[in-house]
């Protein structure tokens, strides 16, 4: 995926940024982390990442994994609203994300600690996830297996193939892990945003496999339900 900006944020955030402009203030934010390189007892100071994201009427929200301006935007104004809703609430407690760890148990495969990072910021988004974990069991193996120190939610992403053949989780934008017949396999995930449409009762994003798709049929459809 190409980046611009400065190397951060996606070509698909900033047109959505600019089409958003007409009705909000906008603007980003940026936030460098460095390290040392060199012999101990001396530091080279390098960057080691680069963090940026959008800012809507003031709020700094993080930068949403999208592929076009109209999916960026629907994104980006949904992070606002929720951002928005959790200012008005107190923080939320560690002993409060042990409830959401009792009624969800399934976030466990996640760890605990994670747990309590994220739920005073996202809990929501961790019951979105908690849902498609109880649908999905094999999710949670996935996810044990894997280090997830630094996994921010909202770059978990779950398609199903519309006919209910597949169903596939992905962490990051490189790879992605997909269940058919019991077996799991990680593949490149070539997908394109088609179309939105209702699935399940709500409105959702439609995709179609791009190029070589390693795992299914060409011709399937993916629906994105998380």
């Amino acid at each position: 995926m190409r980046f611009d900006w400065g190397g951060c944020i996606l070509p698909a955030v900033a047109d959505a940024l600019w089409e958003l402009a007409n009705r909000y203030e906008v603007g980003l934010w940026y936030e460098y982390h460095y390290g040392c390189a060199g012999i101990i007892g001396m530091c080279n100071r390098i960057l080691e990442k680069r963090e940026c994201g959008p800012i809507v009427n003031g709020v700094k929200l993080n930068q949403p994994y999208c592929r076009t301006a109209s999916e960026c935007i629907e994104r980006i104004l949904e992070d606002y609203r929720r951002e928005v809703e959790r200012m008005k609430d107190p923080p939320l407690l560690a002993s409060n994300a042990m409830e959401l760890l009792q009624r969800y148990p399934e976030l466990s495969a996640f760890g605990i600690e994670w747990v309590k990072a994220w739920a005073p910021h996202a809990r929501e988004r961790l019951v979105e996830i908690a849902e498609v974990l109880r649908r999905y069991p094999w999710v949670m193996e996935v996810i044990k297996k894997r280090p997830l120190d630094n996994l921010n939610p909202y770059t978990v992403e779950v398609y199903v193939a519309k006919d209910g053949s597949v169903a596939c989780l992905s962490l990051n934008q490189l790879r992605a892990y997909c269940a058919q017949n019991g077996a799991v396999r990680a593949v490149k995930l070539g997908l394109e945003f088609s179309r939105y449409e209702v699935y399940e009762g709500k409105k959702r994003a439609v995709y179609r496999p791009k190029g070589l798709l390693t795992f299914t049929a060409v011709g399937k459809e993916y629906v994105k339900i998380l």
